[in-house]
């Protein structure tokens, strides 16, 4: 895996879903998810899994006893992290996967 610092995190989801030129963070924060938390768990992951269409879902467990979890779904190519969408759940026990 790449190191992340070495790497521009981008946020390209609009408010349809739809990739967008430039990132919005408005859909994000009104998930409550700030780009510095996006940002946090793709460089510091508790887990990385692998998604559909060439996606890896970093994720971590947040809060006193991990009672919600932050998924970030990325995009990686040579230039960076493309984040495809982000959001908090607290379905931890559907998501997280022990080793």
């Amino acid at each position: 895996m790449k190191a992340c610092q070495d790497f521009e995190i981008n946020c390209f989801q609009d408010e349809d879903g739809v990739f967008a030129a430039q990132a919005p963070a408005i859909p994000m924060e009104r998930r409550g998810v700030s780009r510095a938390e996006v940002e946090d768990v793709i460089r510091s992951p508790g887990q990385v899994l692998p998604g559909g269409k060439g996606r890896q879902i970093y994720q971590s467990k947040l809060g006193h006893g991990g009672r919600m979890l932050l998924r970030v779904v990325v995009k990686e190519d040579s230039i960076g992290y493309h984040v495809v969408t982000a959001y908090k759940t607290s379905k931890v026990s559907k998501y997280w996967r022990e080793p």
